[in-house]
């Protein structure tokens, strides 16, 4: 299986529905699904087609577009998690009907995959290294965390950073990132690359461009960091930044 885009969705621009004169109106769920199904399985290459893998990917695409775009213009259609609604598309799409007793275990090895793909992004610092730069998810539940996101395939690890920091951020590394100076570690069976870059200026007006992803974007000092002098927890929803920090 080819690795997955970033963090966030990148959706093909046929099916953007970044400006205002795009309208979803429908008036059943099942014109919801047949609208999907149209979008994002009935035009795909036979051997996509013929992939579980592949289709689980799409199926991932349709649902972010689901929650963003359709459901913001038809509140009354509930939000539903990925199996849920992955399991309504294979028994909506006629082209994925055939694969109906396999969902439960596609899923499963779509999610499983989806944690170990490597990760990439950077541990931002001000002018003076005393700050780092945090994001924190859209979720009330979510945590702070380095910007970062799952890597393509055959793509750079340095490349993946620059560009997973600018999708949640806005700010651009490209010509900033030295290959020395980096941390790795597994967790999970996930590998973590992580650049060190200092001397991005305070000022900058981030702002990110996903979409009900990235809630927060700011500047922590490092010593009020919760695992700065390696106290046994990590208080508050520091704890994406444990390992790392220190």
């Amino acid at each position: 299986m080819s690795f997955s885009s970033s963090s966030s969705p990148e959706i093909s621009a046929a099916c953007r529905a970044d400006s205002p004169q795009h309208e979803f109106e429908y008036k059943t769920q099942e014109d919801v699904l047949e609208d999907l199904s149209s979008r994002f399985i009935l035009n795909l290459p036979e051997e996509e087609l013929a992939s579980l893998e592949r289709i689980s990917f799409q199926i991932e695409q349709a649902h972010w577009f689901y929650e963003d775009f359709i459901r913001e213009q038809n509140p009354k259609f509930p939000s539903l998690p990925l199996k849920k609604f992955s399991a309504m598309l294979f028994e909506q799409c006629p082209m994925l009907n055939h694969f109906k007793a396999d969902h439960d275990q596609a899923f499963h090895n779509f999610m499983l995959y989806k944690t170990r793909v490597p990760v990439c992004g950077a541990i931002m610092l001000n002018e003076s290294w005393e700050k780092c730069l945090l994001v924190k998810g859209w979720k009330s539940s979510s945590g702070w965390g380095f910007p970062k996101g799952k890597i393509n395939e055959d793509e750079p690890t340095s490349s993946c950073a620059v560009r997973e920091v600018l999708e949640e951020t806005g700010y651009n590394l490209a010509g900033q990132i030295n290959s020395a100076d980096v941390i790795e570690m597994v967790i999970k069976e996930q590998r973590i690359v992580l650049y060190i870059v200092p001397g991005v200026p305070e000022e900058f007006p981030f702002k990110t461009k996903t979409r009900k992803e990235i809630s927060k974007i700011e500047w922590f000092r490092l010593v009020d960091l919760p695992t700065w002098k390696r106290q046994k927890g990590s208080a508050g929803k520091f704890y994406l930044i444990t390992p790392f920090i220190g």
